[in-house]
């Protein structure tokens, strides 16, 4: 799997040196990062036109070091930092959109792209869970069900903002790591157009909560969720990620000390 671009010499001269030159502390840090990148992983690409061999390898290398580090799944803050990173180290342009963007979080040569990350407990392989897609924030709600099409609008004005979606999922954890890259095609999030939209006037929550169910035929392709709370978010439920394409997985093992 290892490419051998070689490495320039003098590089690798400079490094050795440095070694050198390091605390006894600092060694220590240098060694365990070695040593990850011995340890058994792979990495898995499919019909992917975002990875290719080289970015697949340098995204789950960071993932590795990561976790070498730290037992807590990626973040998205992280997700989004790394992906441009790997990217950019191969010939495609990525560029992360501003702190606090209300629409897309990367421009991959010139895509706009919305970035989320999934790794709650008892994660479902099959069905996707977003629990905050997009903050609804002010505007007319209360417990009038027509407040609800406001909302829906408001999802598919904000999907107006970028291209694609993708999602990092965190399907196993420490010791044994299992990530997968999945893409969500807005064109799957847009049936919630013709969807089922729901009040809950039995709530005691204020604004009501809602739904908006979204059906293939007999098949629940996934739900809205308007979540009342104090966050006023929208939430998506039960996503089927087998109408979704799985770009990339990567699998691997992280010892403890």
């Amino acid at each position: 799997m290892h490419h051998m671009n070689r490495i320039d010499n003098g590089r690798i001269e400079a490094l050795i040196a440095s070694v050198r030159e390091l605390t006894p502390g600092q060694f220590s840090w240098l060694e365990r990062t070695v040593q990850i990148f011995h340890c058994s992983h792979n990495f898995r690409i499919f019909n992917s036109d975002l990875l290719d061999e080289e970015t697949l390898e340098n995204f789950g290398d960071a993932l590795r070091i990561h976790h070498g580090f730290s037992a807590e799944p990626f973040s998205k803050d992280k997700f989004e930092y790394l992906l441009e990173r790997a990217i950019s180290m191969s010939d495609k342009k990525a560029q992360l959109a501003p702190k606090g963007n209300q629409g897309h979080d990367i421009t991959i040569d010139g895509v706009a792209v919305s970035l989320k990350t999934q790794a709650n407990k008892g994660i479902q392989e099959e069905k996707i869970w977003i629990s905050k897609f997009m903050e609804l924030g002010k505007g007319s709600w209360g417990e009038d069900p027509e407040d609800l099409k406001h909302l829906l609008a408001l999802f598919i004005r904000h999907m107006k903002n970028y291209d694609r979606i993708f999602m990092l999922r965190a399907l196993r954890k420490a010791p044994d790591w299992l990530y997968e890259l999945v893409e969500i095609p807005k064109s799957l999030l847009l049936k919630a157009q013709n969807g089922e939209l729901v009040l809950k006037s039995e709530s005691r929550q204020y604004p009501k909560p809602g739904y908006c169910y979204v059906m293939d035929g007999d098949t629940e392709l996934f739900e809205l969720y308007f979540d009342g709370g104090s966050e006023r978010k929208l939430q998506v439920k039960k996503l089927l990620k087998s109408y979704c394409i799985v770009h990339a997985q990567w699998e691997f093992t992280i010892p403890g000390t």
